[in-house]
């Protein structure tokens, strides 16, 4: 153990912090191997070490508040100002060698360092040895550079620094992450056993004694039975004591002292082995007598340890660059082929071989969109959807690795010899979905120095962690972890991580450009299906109406037909406007009162706003006909009366639809059971599987209808009690034909159905037109154009194999008005030279061709022709 435990009351409980809290950095005292002086920054002496009078013949009190210039000889005091001035940095240390600073008396080698603003020379009885630095650390460096691995690079770093200061034992320790340590390398005097393979616990050697191994590489402690040398004065004026983090003969702490006795160790010499800036490991020199290097000779071990460091850094960053070499070569082989064939990606036995072969797994579970997949040893899929979850709570967007499962999900013990480890890779960009690497238990033998799990009891000194009191070997079977995952492995992961997301995007881009062009062709299809539905709807009421008898009977007979297909239509046209998708109730009501009332409020709706799904939606639109064309018959919208339309959902989810007439005629049964009292009773149970009751009461027509909660979703928008209003009918049948707005006009039509032209020109017919061209094809429609110049055009958008834009850009050049028509509804695309133009939508009727051609006549008809 380095340095810890501070001395406490008997009283206070001892834990693994107690060391971390000791101040080992200003104990106000050094070890007896040399002296210190600590002067201002003026260079007066503010500070002496109590043996000073051994090594300069006077005393501190004779020493503190006089200039050092009056002690020392010119030239040593040149020499130190030159060396302080050199000092860079707040961890600078200068070292100076056999310098005479007292005529008559005995070389020194010298230490130089700032503390606090004030300069700290310390000063060792030159050895006198001859020594060649340069030489010896290029002789020592060259052994190591011969070295094939790293484990002989260790040994022969021991090797090298126990012939260089003579210790019985020599060991290169290193650090684990979690601050414990293990002897990887020792060079060691035969006959006193071996540490090589040992551990030793974190609070071996705290915290802020690494941090100093950081700053101050070089540590010696000569004689654990000298007696420290205090420093005079202990605190300065402001009450603080020297800060010795840079010291080289900063004194010991008495329980680290005890800890070296309970070792057997009478000396002991630390050497700081830094790697990318961070503590490493070290050098730890023991002997088992009193020792003391030379001061330039632990310069010379301390050059070394640097050169060693670079060396080892160099050793693991060549490893680290091949290791990541390969595993970009892999994630190049895992692009490449999930390019070919995105199914590898769902394979969790293709995924876990090239995975592992990055980095080493005993299994690998895929979790995408909450499917998952096994390959090698894994958890059991109830366990792996609980490590997701767990996953789930940890930095999002990150790799995380842990060689204990059970640290964070909790049971995880009981699968832990399949998997006790793993590494989490998330592959989208919110963590839902993971690729996970499983390690299986490794259940191994942990030899420790001593057992670190005995309770704290006192010593001489305080409390203290008592099994370092023994440091006879003790095993540890360690359970429940894996082998863990190292920093490259992770850093690996994530250039993985970087594949798999660039992969799993692109297949997300291929699969919503191809959802794109899968919709592109739905919408197609449906807009030719609408589109052939309405020529189909259009050709039926034209042959109906076209082959009528002047029979008055036949003709309300066509009425009641043409009225029953046109509510069909709107329904078809209301469905199909969402792709063939549920349609608002509200619209399929105000589609149907819209042809048969008067602008006023004769019908009022009440009802949270909700959809019928199409096979419901044709169902009512029937069903709703009949009610409307019976009340305008009838009922209370023959006359001064109202209808009340109200739904609701019950407890069920089932809509209940219910209609009440009101201040209408007197209401009798009907004494016979017609087609449309059929479809008003008998279509909900039968279409829907719902209900449907009637009850003609006197006062007025009630019925309820009950449509099953299937056939039936929620619309965003609330609307309720509000009545409907239109400025003018549109459809429909309305009482009073529309103004005949085409008298005197003579009227191209484009169409080429036979059977809906002949419907068209009728509806032309009606509304006024003096003389109607029609023409099947674009040859034929540009010909009557330039034999007879019409005065409004209505073309039909799709000609069989063509459709009539050319026809459109004649008459836009010669200022022609026109309208087109078409059974496609809003997916007709119209170049952008047409775009504004009126659009009909098929079946021709006489109220939607009224609306279209009412836009174009008067100020767009040319007056020659209007």
């Amino acid at each position: 153990m380095s340095e810890g435990l501070l001395t406490l009351p008997n009283d206070e409980r001892v834990d693994l912090t107690n060391c971390d809290r000791e101040p080992i950095h200003i104990l106000g005292a050094i070890q007896s191997v040399g002296f210190l002086l600590a002067l201002t920054a003026d260079w007066i002496v503010a500070r002496a070490s109590a043996n000073v009078s051994e090594y300069l013949g006077r005393t501190p009190e004779q020493l503190i508040g006089e200039p050092l210039a009056q002690l020392l000889s010119p030239k040593v005091m040149h020499d130190l100002r030159n060396r302080t001035a050199m000092l860079r940095g707040p961890d600078a240390t200068e070292r100076m060698f056999g310098c005479v600073l007292v005529e008559g008396r005995q070389p020194f080698d010298i230490s130089i360092h700032f503390s606090n603003g004030q300069v700290v020379i310390e000063c060792e009885p030159a050895s006198g040895e001859p020594s060649d630095a340069s030489g010896t650390v290029r002789s020592m460096i060259s052994r190591l550079d011969q070295c094939p691995d790293l484990q002989t690079f260790f040994r022969e770093g021991a090797r090298q620094v126990r012939a260089l200061v003579g210790f019985d034992r020599v060991m290169v320790y290193k650090f684990a992450p979690d601050g414990s340590g293990e002897v990887v390398a020792e060079a060691v005097r035969g006959g006193i056993g071996k540490f090589l393979g040992l551990r030793y616990p974190a609070s071996d050697i705290p915290v802020q004694a690494r941090k100093l191994y950081e700053r101050n590489l070089l540590r010696v402690i000569a004689d654990v039975n000298a007696e420290p040398v205090p420093i005079v004065p202990p605190l300065d004026e402001h009450g603080t004591p020297l800060d010795l983090s840079l010291s080289t003969l900063r004194a010991v702490s008495p329980i680290h002292i005890e800890y070296l006795k309970n070792m057997g160790v009478d000396a002991s010499m630390s050497i700081s082995i830094l790697v990318d800036g961070k503590l490493w490991g070290l050098f730890a020199c023991h002997h088992y007598s009193p020792r003391c290097p030379s001061f330039e000779r632990r310069s010379i071990t301390e050059l070394f340890a640097q050169m060693f460091s670079m060396r080892l850094e160099s050793f693991e960053r060549q490893a680290t660059v091949l290791y990541e070499r390969r595993a970009r070569d892999i994630s190049d082989q895992l692009l490449g082929a999930v390019a070919s064939d995105e199914t590898l990606l769902k394979d969790p036995d293709w995924l876990g071989d090239i995975l592992t072969n990055a980095i080493p797994a005993d299994g690998v579970g895929v979790w995408i969109n909450g499917s998952f997949a096994f390959s090698g040893m894994t958890p059991e899929a109830d366990d792996f959807r609980r490590i997701i979850r767990a996953l789930n709570g940890t930095a999002s967007g990150k790799v995380f690795a842990t060689d204990q499962i059970s640290s964070f999900v909790e049971g995880a013990e009981a699968f832990s010899s399949a998997a006790s480890g793993l590494l989490a890779i998330p592959i989208s960009r919110a963590p839902r979905d993971y690729v996970v690497l499983f390690r299986s238990e490794l259940v191994r033998s942990v030899r420790w120095a001593g057992d670190p799990h005995k309770p704290v009891e006192y010593g001489p000194n305080g409390p203290r962690l008592t099994p370092r009191e023994s440091f006879a070997e003790w095993q540890e079977l360690v359970r429940g972890r894996s082998l863990p995952f190292s920093p490259s492995e992770v850093r690996v992961a994530e250039t993985l991580r970087a594949t798999l997301i660039e992969v799993v995007l692109r297949l997300a881009d291929d699969a919503s450009a191809e959802r794109q062009r899968a919709s592109a062709r739905q919408e197609l299809l449906i807009a030719e299906l609408n589109h052939r539905v309405r020529n189909i709807l259009g050709v039926i009421r034209g042959l109906i109406r076209q082959s009528q008898p002047s029979d008055p009977a036949v003709k309300e007979f066509v009425a009641v037909v043409d009225g029953r297909i046109h509510a069909l239509a709107r329904a078809h046209n209301q469905i199909t406007d969402d792709h063939w998708g549920p349609a608002p109730l509200r619209a399929l009501i105000d589609a149907e009162a819209r042809a048969y009332i008067e602008p006023q409020e004769r019908i009022t709706v009440a009802g949270e706003p909700v959809m019928l799904n199409p096979q419901a939606y044709s169902t009512m639109a029937l069903v709703l006909h009949e009610l409307v064309t019976n009340s305008t018959k009838y009922g209370s919208l023959s006359g001064d009366g109202r209808v009340m339309i109200g739904w609701d959902r019950n407890e069920a989810g089932d809509l209940v639809l219910t209609w009440e007439e009101r201040d209408g005629p007197p209401v009798t049964a009907p004494t016979r059971r017609g087609f449309g009292t059929t479809i008003i009773g008998k279509s909900v149970p039968y279409d829907l599987g719902g209900t449907a009751t009637i009850d003609y009461a006197p006062a007025g027509l009630q019925a309820s209808f009950r449509i099953p909660a299937r056939h039936v979703s929620e619309q965003p928008k609330t609307i309720s009690g509000a009545p409907i209003r239109y400025p003018r009918p549109s459809l429909g049948h309305p009482t009073e034909p529309p103004e005949p707005m085409l008298t005197g006009l003579n009227v191209l039509l484009v169409e080429d159905s036979l059977i809906i032209a002949l419907d068209a020109e009728d509806v032309l017919q009606r509304l006024g037109a003096d003389s109607i061209a029609t023409a099947g094809t674009v040859e034929a429609a540009l010909d009557s154009i330039d034999a007879n110049r019409p005065a409004l055009a209505m073309l039909d958008i799709n000609l069989g194999d063509r459709n009539s834009f050319p026809v459109a850009d004649r008459l836009l050049e010669l200022g022609i008005p026109f309208l087109f028509a078409t059974g496609y509804g809003e997916q007709a695309q119209l170049p952008m030279e047409h775009r504004n133009q009126i659009i009909v939508q098929k079946p021709y009727t006489l109220e939607n061709v009224a609306r279209a051609v009412s836009d174009l006549v008067g100020t767009r008809i040319p007056a020659a022709q209007a």
